[in-house]
């Protein structure tokens, strides 16, 4: 994606509130059953990490990445913002 279909998102993802919590104890298999169910609904999420690690909180969105094969689309203080399109797309991302 390019730098204005993030911005794009990055604006969608402005007014949406937290729908996964992280607690400090990291990444269980349950969370990442929870963030996919939620990309698979939502498409776009925000994740509230609870650590006070910042090398751990940019960690720990590198690997939901990976591992939900979705994009980073913004990380700031202890939120993350992730998008995954889905086969039935609810938010058309502007193509330029």
């Amino acid at each position: 994606m390019n730098s204005k279909q993030i911005s794009y998102l990055r604006g969608l993802a402005h007014n949406l509130n937290p729908v996964v919590m992280i607690s400090n104890k990291g990444l269980s298999d349950a969370v990442m059953k929870e963030i996919n169910v939620n990309l698979d609904a939502h498409e776009l999420i925000k994740i509230k990490v609870m650590s006070d690690d910042r090398a751990l909180r940019s960690q720990m969105l590198v690997d939901i990445c990976q591992q939900t094969n979705a994009l980073a689309v913004h990380q700031i203080g202890k939120q993350l913002v992730v998008y995954r399109a889905s086969t039935k797309p609810k938010i058309v991302v502007p193509q330029k």
